[in-house]
């Protein structure tokens, strides 16, 4: 090769449109393993069958960690290694179509052209290319049959989220953009800031071909424990010296916050931050992921398959164990293959990112077989007791006597946890629910089957817990029912109505004394500030059924309303020669609504106006409004307008302009807050044309 450097064409664009990759806007050549891409160059004078390519990726590149490869032209694409097939030569410049594995190493790669008839001449850079999971490719272990799955989980920007509680499911919009501007390269940095990249970088590269790997470090990655990850998360209800977890609309900001920062953690996460953050990181690197909300999720801190909650005489929720039922759980599923566990334990695994539990001493979770959860098989890597208990942990209430340290046991259940598990549907803005695919039906016999089962495989079965109820406490029978109803709207800025009914089941008269509070609580249900109590004293004829109104005041509960807007209500029911009976009822309010009009045609490169409306709801001043925007290829970055202050039902309309720049369907989201409402949220899908 002659000493001048050669120019490379890298066909970006036909390239880009072969290997799904052309909504990535780089200058840089990215393609998927296991397909060939086309390269033309010039400045060799050398006959063709005489050049040999040198493909290398990571700090120490060799063959035999399967970081480098040396390939000269062949008649034919090999399925094993890489390889180059000549398609075109001119007096100047050769055109090679270029394969690699579809098992290979993906990352960032170094590409060299070597002459082998002129004896020892140094190979010539040719540039770099990225090279990504391939979906798309039957010899991958992220293959995915259907199309519009791949569309979905691997090519789709947007995203819905489901939170709320099992009685009242909300959702709300996400940008993951993982096409957008700098992203990949973060996703890469990540990779070479884990632990195991910086303990050993040769080794961590050359396992970055399996995406169990991968995604089992990028769960650790994600969150800011252990090793400087990108988010921090924060449970307090007070977010001063960082962004609310609710205020977040996409994954953009953060991650770009972590790299401008120097890498430090940004301010603050909660699951679905997590979740979200990482189904970015993995669909920018071809690895089919989607977020998964668990209502009724158990966090099994002690790996009993059980979890325990406990309440005082006054029936206060006591935060004084480290297991707890979250009102909702947010996780990722990603797709591949499990050659480790055997053909039956592939398709959707479970990874994790929400800092719960350690596992092999840092906090990463997963991957999980689904599979492997619905049928018990708890022995199976990695993770698979937490996630099982997360669907299944039976739940076991007790009355704690705080002066004594006595606890008794009031009841246990085994059919509130893991409800209603749900995911977006593929095309659509939907609530697809997939609780099926994670447990058999809720009081079957095969569901108790496999629970026992996994309490088997985790020795639970045969071991004596001395912290585990009697036999005669879970039999024992209460003298009365009781349940809280809601009477009238659940919505921040009114009135909080519901009603105790209490009913006796026996055939003689019950006195009972009820304590009630209601507290403030963040989404794990984790009290926060109490907002209400009171107590009653009744009588209850034989099979009588009785109620009593509560009502909450706005004014009483809006001082202390956390972003997650829910408050945990509790009556502890003393019932007089009887067991004690607990009644609990979880509220989250919703905030009042906003509204997203497109006034005109969006069209590419031109201006169109975008009109946000509120009305405020309440009989005070709201102040601090902040509206914040965001929306791919529709503006760039994040726009931030500041609202003058509303006052008592007052209506406003912010204006603000948009240049579109790219044709095709595209969502706009906003969020809105102020100093009575956190976080309203509402997105807009925008038909951009030519």
């Amino acid at each position: 090769i002659a000493a001048m450097q050669p120019s490379t064409n890298w066909h970006l664009e036909e390239n880009g449109r072969d290997h799904h990759t052309s909504k990535f806007s780089s200058k840089e050549l990215i393609v998927r393993r296991g397909q060939a891409f086309i390269v033309t160059f010039n400045g060799t004078e050398q006959p063709e069958q005489n050049l040999t390519f040198i493909a290398e990726t990571g700090p120490k590149p060799s063959k035999l960690a399967k970081t480098q490869a040396t390939f000269g032209i062949s008649s034919t694409v090999s399925k094993e290694s890489w390889s180059a097939v000549l398609q075109s030569t001119s007096s100047n410049s050769v055109s090679i179509s270029i394969s690699s594995p579809p098992n290979a190493v993906i990352g960032r790669y170094k590409l060299s052209v070597q002459s082998t008839s002129s004896g020892s001449s140094s190979p010539a850079s040719l540039g770099t290319f990225i090279l990504l999971f391939n979906p798309w490719s039957s010899g991958d272990d992220v293959f995915m049959p259907n199309k519009a799955e791949c569309e979905e989980y691997v090519l789709e920007e947007f995203g819905i989220i489901f939170a709320g509680n099992k009685n009242h499911i909300n959702s709300f919009g996400w940008n993951f953009g993982q096409f957008q501007g700098d992203i990949l390269n973060i996703c890469l940095s990540m990779l070479d800031r884990s632990l195991n990249y910086r303990k050993d970088p040769a080794t961590d590269v050359s396992h970055r071909n399996d995406p169990k790997y991968l995604g089992r470090v990028l769960s650790a990655m994600v969150n800011a424990n252990d090793d400087q990850g990108v988010v921090l998360g924060n449970w307090s209800g007070n977010y001063e010296g960082g962004k609310s977890p609710s205020s977040w609309t996409g994954s953009g900001e953060i991650l770009l916050n972590w790299k401008k920062s120097g890498f430090r953690p940004v301010r603050y996460g909660q699951c679905w931050v997590f979740a979200a953050v990482l189904t970015t990181v993995l669909r920018c690197l071809g690895i089919p992921t989607r977020t998964i909300t668990n209502f009724s999720s158990a966090h099994d801190a002690d790996g009993n398959l059980r979890v325990d909650e406990f309440y005082d005489a006054s029936g206060n929720h006591l935060d004084r164990a480290a297991d707890s039922i979250w009102n909702f759980h947010v996780w990722n599923e990603s797709w591949f293959s499990r050659s480790d566990l055997g053909p039956s334990y592939s398709g959707w695994q479970v990874l994790d990112a929400t800092p719960q539990e350690e596992s092999g001493g840092i906090y990463q979770c997963g991957p999980a077989s689904r599979n492997a959860i619905k049928e018990g098989d708890v022995d199976l890597d990695y993770d698979c007791p937490f996630a099982f208990a997360e669907v299944n942990a039976d739940c076991m209430y007790w009355n704690y006597d705080t002066t004594t340290g006595k606890k008794t046991l009031m009841f246990s259940e085994s059919t509130v946890i893991g409800q209603f598990i749900s995911t977006k549907a593929v095309g659509r803005d939907d609530r697809v629910d997939v609780t099926n695919d994670y447990k058999y039906a809720e009081g079957s016999k095969k569901e108790r089957d496999t629970f026992k089962k996994a309490r088997r495989k985790l020795g639970l079965e045969d071991k004596f817990d001395p912290t585990a109820p009697t036999p005669q406490e879970i039999d024992q029978k209460p003298d009365i029912s009781g349940k809280f109803k809601v009477a009238g709207p659940l919505e921040v800025g009114k009135d909080l109505n519901l009603i105790l009914v209490l009913a006796n089941l026996q055939s003689d008269a019950k006195t009972v004394h009820v304590n009630m509070t209601a507290w403030s609580t963040v989404y794990t249900r984790r009290p926060v500030h109490e907002i209400w109590r009171d107590s009653i004293s009744v009588t209850l004829s034989p099979k009588e059924e009785k109620q009593f109104p509560i009502k909450i005041p706005y004014t009483g509960y809006q001082q202390q309303l956390t972003t997650d807007n829910t408050i945990q209500a509790t009556a502890l029911c003393h019932v007089e020669g009887g067991i004690q009976v607990l009644v609990q009822r979880d509220i989250t309010l919703d905030n009042p609504a906003i509204d997203i009009q497109v006034l005109g045609e969006a069209k590419v490169n031109k201006e169109v106006d975008v009109e946000v409306t509120f009305t405020n709801p309440i009989d005070m001043e709201v102040m601090d409004c902040v509206l914040q925007v965001e929306g791919n290829d529709l503006l760039r970055g994040i726009l931030e307008i500041d609202v003058p202050p509303l006052k008592a039902r007052e209506k406003s309309s912010t204006k603000f302009k948009l240049i579109p720049f790219e044709t095709g369907p595209k969502h706009l989201l906003v969020n809105f807050s102020c100093d009575k409402f956190a976080d309203i949220k509402t997105f807009k899908m925008v038909n951009v044309v030519d």
